[in-house]
């Protein structure tokens, strides 16, 4: 779980693993942004992870993700 009160600007782009609590298959993908409710991490951006600024971030429950090192 990643508390969202103690993220700041240095999280950005930093990798993180989804698993949610009905699929134990994880992914990872990269931090993007937050708001008060969600973190919005980039899953998929074609391999290009150097732009992945560029793609959507899909809103996802901070319960469900973990800060990781790549």
């Amino acid at each position: 779980m990643i508390e969202l009160t103690k993220l700041s600007d240095a999280d950005i782009g930093k990798w993180v693993e989804y698993r949610d609590r009905f699929d134990s298959k994880p992914d990872r993908g990269r931090i993007k942004g937050w708001n008060h409710k969600f973190i919005f991490v980039v899953y998929r951006c074609a391999g290009n992870w150097d732009q992945f600024k560029q793609y959507t971030g899909v809103a996802t429950d901070p319960a469900d993700l973990t800060l990781i090192s790549q």
